[in-house]
């Protein structure tokens, strides 16, 4: 073994494992013959027969040629490399970078440490062995340190087959952000027509990037968009926007914005304060329905959250934020129709709203909690929309509600008691509100007037308890094990009229098993608090396995139980005499490890009608084999068998079928589908249909048919199709998001690429 005398550590070169060395005398080259190697801290060199020259650093590699550096490997037939410069030229080679691109050239120059450039090569990011889609350019140069990749008269090869070529065209080399077009996206809509995307990135720092999105709609025209996103140590957040100057079809400008914003503001008097910013606004309610680019995610959305909220915590015990909250409604298009600018999803705004929360828990046993809220409601205001010089509905001076300022305060006391097998929770609270109404408008409460300031509080004690029984048992010949839980709640609050009191963000909220062991049967804000004395009691049972602890099966039962009829109402229609509530029963059942089913009924024994019901099963087989079928009721109204009173339930009624599925033909093809019928409409809601065809190795094509509603006599098609490879980018609309979202127990055909390292091929 012979090295050289080095001037830093780096540069140490060591001549190893050959079987002949000759050294030239009176120069400083040497002769390597018979399986030779050159190495460095950074390189390593092999070769038949190499020739090194000290002095220059220069090395020349004959038969079996092979250059291995930083995970990066070179063969070929002949190769010249400068050790001390990192240059080289290569003759034939076979490349192969730890990044996962490979493949071969005519000749190949290595003009520094960065950049490589290749001859009359080819080029794959597939790390497969035999790569499905490969890159022939004339020329393409390599840089490593900006990740990119430019390919000159370039062809990209699908199957051996041309499929797109370009006079210029880039790449990256590594999973990393570049500059350049990513994939066009394409698609078809029956209200847009053909929708052609072709997105440019610009990188412009590691923490800011921008993509542009100039968008042409064949029916409506062309769009312009962009995203620009930020990272800081103490902010974060990104911006988008787009802007058509004319929809074809609309008739109009169409434009839509969005910012979100996350920042820290550092400590001010022990507080950690933070600044929150989600702001959305669009040209019209029916944008998204119109020009959102794939799927489901937004066309269907009913409104547009505007907000803006400074938060604080971190100091002892207390939290809170202050807020200004306001919304942009997105209604249906036929009830846009009847009512412009009605918005139907209109709701009470916060201008602003102050929240201060303290918690303090297990002191002294105790836990002790209490929230407080300052809220302006503001009610948006709409020009009257007379019909035929009537008014449709009652407005005075653009006011529809009664705007107005709330305060509520909810301080609790509780006391767990927690021991195996058992657990008692008493609690007492004490809730007070006061109300300021600013507008007193002629629509009255039930005596005919309506306070402008008013005041309630309420006392409220409850009493949770549980228990917890087990026993070795069996479920179909398997040992598990069984539990027993019976659950008792008592729950106390005396009547309060409320009848006065304005409602701004309350609702009636569902009876079912979240909710049935909850102080207030109003949900999303205190604007009413019912009455009770009564005593809710549920009993769950489980049959675990016994050694890996799987739930096989579930039964759960609850009712409620009232000592006083309910006097608390939202509406004079809303009449709650019985004494005792729906009935709830629900079943989970993973009966084998393939087949999962799931049922629940709410059932009223005074109308002796089911109120809700639901059922779902689901097979999975095996792997990318799924199907699954549900069914949901939900029951519109009824008339209350004491007082005749027809009682509006708070969701709208419906009887859905639902099948949905994954199903692969062959090894490469499969079939994705979802059918939504609504009975009661006797129509459609929703199809979609799929197919998915899994190349051998890197690539994958998709093509996708979708039919939904978006109102109540409007539909809309799409057609989507991707193709998508592995290590370049997808090319096409990319319909996944809308499989996973709507296909249960959707699994992606993709098989994830383990990640390389450097070291994996190490000579």
């Amino acid at each position: 073994m012979l090295r050289n005398v080095p001037t830093a550590k780096d540069d140490i070169v060591t001549i190893t494992d050959s079987a002949t060395l000759d050294v030239i005398e009176d120069t400083n080259k040497l002769i390597l013959e018979g399986d030779a190697q050159v190495r460095r801290s950074d390189a390593i060199l092999k070769g038949d027969r190499i020739t090194y020259d000290r002095a220059l650093g220069q090395v020349r590699s004959v038969g079996n040629a092979r250059l291995y550096q930083e995970g990066n490997l070179v063969t070929g037939e002949e190769l010249e490399y400068n050790v001390d410069k990192e240059t080289g030229e290569f003759l034939g080679p076979v490349y192969s970078f730890a990044d996962g691109g490979s493949g071969e050239a005519a000749f190949a120059d290595m003009i520094d440490d960065n950049h490589l450039r290749l001859f009359d090569a080819t080029y794959a990011a597939c790390p497969c062995p035999s790569p499905s889609w490969y890159i022939s350019a004339d020329q393409v140069d390599i840089y490593n340190d900006e990740n990119k990749g430019v390919a000159r008269n370039a062809t990209i090869h699908v199957a051996d087959v041309p499929a797109f070529w370009s006079p210029y065209f880039t790449f990256p080399v590594r999973q990393e952000k570049k500059t350049g077009f990513l994939a066009p996206t394409f698609g078809y809509s029956s209200r847009s027509g053909a929708d052609l995307v072709v997105p440019y990135f610009v990188n412009l720092a590691p923490n800011y990037d921008m993509t542009f999105y100039p968008r042409w709609l064949s029916k409506r025209g062309l769009m312009l968009g962009s995203e620009f996103r930020y990272l800081r140590p103490n902010y974060s957040g990104q911006i988008t926007g787009s802007y058509m100057d004319k929809d074809d079809k609309f008739g109009d400008k169409r434009w839509t914005y969005g910012i979100v914003h996350r920042q820290r503001l550092g400590q001010v008097l022990g507080f950690n304060l933070g600044l929150n910013v989600d702001w959305n606004k669009a040209s019209d309610g029916d944008y998204f329905r119109d020009l959102t680019n794939l799927g489901l995610n937004e066309s269907d959305n009913s409104y547009l959250n505007q907000s803006a909220s400074l938060t604080f915590s971190g100091y002892k015990y207390w939290s809170g934020f202050l807020r200004w909250q306001q919304y942009q409604g997105l209604h249906d298009l036929q009830l846009n129709r009847e009512t412009p600018g009605r918005g139907i999803y209109a709701q009470y705004e916060r201008k602003p709203e102050l929240l201060v929360r303290g918690a303090r828990y297990d002191w002294n046993g105790f836990d002790v909690n209490t929230v407080n809220t300052l809220t302006r409601f503001e009610f948006p205001k709409f020009p009257a929309h007379l019909n035929g010089g009537e008014s449709i509905w009652q407005n005075y001076d653009g006011h529809r509600r009664h705007d107005g300022t709330r305060f509520t305060s909810y301080s609790t006391i509780s006391y767990p008691i927690i021991r195996p097998g058992w657990y008692v929770t008493p609690k007492v609270g004490l809730h007070f509100s006061h109300y300021d109404t600013d507008w007193i408008g002629p629509t009255s409460a039930q005596d005919g007037t309506r306070v402008r300031g008013q005041s309630r509080t309420l006392p409220i004690f409850s009493i949770d308890s549980g228990m917890t029984f087990e026993r070795d048992t069996t479920f179909f010949g398997n040992a598990v094990k069984q539990t027993l839980e019976p659950r008792l709640y008592y729950l106390y609050i005396p009547h309060r009229d409320q009848s006065s009191i304005p409602v701004y963000d309350t609702s009636v909220s569902q009876f079912g098993f979240g909710t049935a062991f909850t102080e207030n049967r109003y949900a999303g804000g205190w604007d009413r608090i019912n009455n009770a004395n009564r005593v809710t009691m549920g009993l769950t049972s489980r049959w675990l396995e016994a050694d890996s602890g799987v739930e096989r099966l579930a039964l759960q039962v609850a009712q409620s139980f009232s000592f006083e009829p309910q006097k608390v109402t939202l509406s004079n229609n809303e009449q709650l005499a019985n004494n005792r509530s729906e009935f709830l029963a629900g079943l989970s059942a993973r009966l084998t490890d393939t087949f999962n089913t799931e049922a629940a009924i709410q059932y009223d024994p005074y109308a002796k009608k089911i109120a809700q019901s639901m059922v779902s099963l689901r097979w999975n087989p095996k792997r990318l084999t799924s199907v699954s079928l549900s069914y949901r009721y939900q029951r519109e109204q009824y008339e209350n068998p004491e007082t005749g009173v027809i009682y509006p339930y708070q969701l709208p009624a419906k009887e859905n079928v639902i099948v949905a599925g994954q199903w692969p033909f062959t090894k490469r093809l499969n079939m994705v589908g979802r059918l939504d019928y609504s009975i009661r409409e006797s129509r459609s809601t929703q199809s979609i249909v799929g197919l998915e065809y899994k190349g051998e190795c890197c690539w994958a094509a998709r093509i996708l048919f979708q039919r939904y509603a978006v109102a109540r006599e409007e539909t809309d098609s799409r057609v989507y199709f991707q193709l998508e490879l592995s290590g370049l980018g997808a090319l096409g609309s990319d319909p996944m998001s809308t499989i996973r979202d709507t296909i249960p127990g959707y699994e992606s055909t993709e098989v994830p690429m383990p990640v390389r390292s450097i070291f994996e091929r190490y000579e």
